[in-house]
């Protein structure tokens, strides 16, 4: 249909993209009631981040991406069941 049409995206969008669905995938192997939380949290985690961070701040941005992935893999382990959130502020002159 509007798929050649679509724009491409960048590395670094298909980076985040990945590790949005790999934080759903490993939801799936929780608990119901966990993977409910989980995927609220990685949600909403994601929109706030979408809305409140500049799109060309790619240090910031890769900043993320390795704390997401940490947590990522940290949430695969076994006996994790649970995800914190963090709340990673910047700074007036970081956001310029």
């Amino acid at each position: 249909m509007g798929a050649s049409r679509a724009q491409k995206l960048s590395g670094i969008q298909k980076q985040v993209l990945s590790l949005y669905r790999g934080f759903l995938r490993t939801a799936r192997s929780k608990t119901p009631e966990n993977r409910t939380h989980i995927e609220s949290l990685v949600s909403a985690e994601f929109r706030r981040n979408a809305q409140s961070i500049d799109r060309k701040n790619f240090l910031h941005i890769e900043y993320l991406l390795r704390l997401g992935k940490k947590q990522l893999d940290q949430l695969k382990t076994v006996d994790s069941v649970r995800l914190s959130s963090s709340n990673v502020e910047l700074s007036d002159t970081q956001k310029q």
